[in-house]
């Protein structure tokens, strides 16, 4: 079974791992062009090009794979499977078709419940108890096919999205191993999904990690998690940007209005909200570096102040 990998970021590495470590050989990667990154604006290759490229596999990086010529070339592979996980670009038809036995995803969510682009993010900001991997049949619609595999984990108290990336990476080579003598022989259980529980996992922003502190401060905590490494949870203080890293929920009841600093012990953060009060653990001003919360206090006197916007 020859199989060609389609993937882009960090969560995509162990999948594409998992397969060069099973008896089928990657006759081709497949990964999004190099974008340019950081102050030097230089063209990184990605984490699933970087190991490629380690392993001396084809890479191909098309902008596109909707023109003629960019097919042509994927069928020349002659390839029995394409393997997606976190490519990042759409699919069409007409490439679904190429693989003797299709195309095969490595969804970081529990189908039909986040389908979309950010499931794990969504998952945490929503509560949910668990998570998990699903491997299912690629279809044109979006996240809808068949499913062949799942691997359930739990989000653990106070994870953030990085942290439970870093799991669900794992879960999805190892679901995506398990399946795969299955998919060869074509034995793979396909599941249908229920379409009476699909959700959907918009894509993240960078204007909704502001922080309402009217919002109850179990709402902000999750979002404090789920946006954590990006796009940040961000308020403001006198003016200037505040990102939180870190918060908790803490007992007791507000004396201040939502988004006013609790008269404390000069060591904690305590903010009220809309309901309860979240403590800020780890921040990071304008310029600076991420601090505990405590020794931002050091040479601050911030009770009674506000945060957010006036």
């Amino acid at each position: 079974m020859k199989i060609i990998f389609a993937g882009t970021p960090e969560f995509a590495v162990p999948s594409l791992q998992a397969l060069l470590d099973s008896p089928y050989p990657v006759v081709a990667v497949y990964t999004q062009p190099d974008r340019p990154a950081g102050r030097g604006r230089k063209l990184p290759p990605s984490p699933v090009k970087q190991l490629a490229q380690r392993h001396g596999i084809p890479i191909l990086q098309p902008e596109s794979l909707k023109p003629e010529a960019e097919q042509e070339a994927l069928r020349l592979w002659d390839a029995d499977l394409m393997v997606v996980a976190a490519y990042g670009l759409i699919l069409p038809k007409t490439v679904l078709a190429i693989p003797r036995l299709g195309c095969i995803n490595v969804h970081a969510s529990l189908l039909p419940r986040w389908r979309g682009a950010a499931p794990l993010q969504r998952a945490i900001a929503a509560g949910d108890g668990e998570t998990g991997v699903t491997i299912m049949v690629v279809e044109p619609k979006l996240d809808s096919g068949p499913m062949l595999s799942k691997i359930s984990l739990a989000i653990l108290p106070g994870e953030t999205a990085g942290e439970l990336h870093d799991r669900l990476a794992h879960a999805g080579a190892k679901a995506l191993a398990e399946i795969l003598p299955a998919v060869a022989d074509r034995t793979a259980p396909a599941e249908p999904q229920d379409e009476a529980l699909v959700t959907y996992a918009e894509k993240l922003d960078k204007a909704e990690a502001e922080l309402d502190w009217g919002q109850p401060a179990a709402v902000l905590e999750r979002r404090v998690r789920a946006y954590n490494p990006w796009p940040v949870a961000q308020t403001s203080l006198d003016g200037e940007a505040m990102r939180i890293w870190r918060a908790e929920v803490v007992a007791g009841s507000a004396s201040q209005p939502p988004g006013g600093i609790e008269p404390g012990n000069g060591k904690t953060l305590d903010v009220a909200t809309g309901d309860g009060m979240l403590r800020i653990l780890e921040l990071q001003m304008p310029g600076g570096k991420r601090i505990a919360a405590a020794d931002f206090l050091n040479s601050r006197n911030l009770g009674g102040r506000r945060l957010g916007r006036p």
